[in-house]
């Protein structure tokens, strides 16, 4: 193996307005970047792929040029924390696992 296919998820809050989820994949493009991570070789996608149960999904491949398990964890630990902080800049909510109950009298 002479470089290294990631592909990994998430979700953001189905209240997430459309011009912002419309901001998402520029947003993911401008951090995965190859100019800006050393071991990053190309960004192969980013799309909203889903209405998923609790989410709206973000789908993200990209190819690094190593095999080493610790570098690729480390690049993917410095796109999730630019991530983060570009999500928390832009007002746009990581979702999780939430359920909504409705009583009625």
């Amino acid at each position: 193996m002479k470089k290294r296919r990631i592909d990994f998820s998430f979700g953001v809050t189905y209240d997430t307005p459309l011009k912002k989820l419309k901001k998402i994949p520029d947003i993911i493009k401008s951090i995965i970047d190859p100019e800006k991570l050393e071991y990053v070789h190309s960004l192969d996608r980013v799309h909203f792929t889903e209405f998923g149960d609790f989410s709206l999904n973000f789908d993200i491949v990209y190819y690094m040029n190593t095999k080493e398990y610790p570098l690729y964890r480390d690049t993917q630990q410095e796109i999730n924390f630019k991530i983060k902080e570009a999500f928390e800049k832009e007002g746009i909510e990581m979702a999780f696992p939430t359920q909504t109950i409705f009583l009625e009298k």
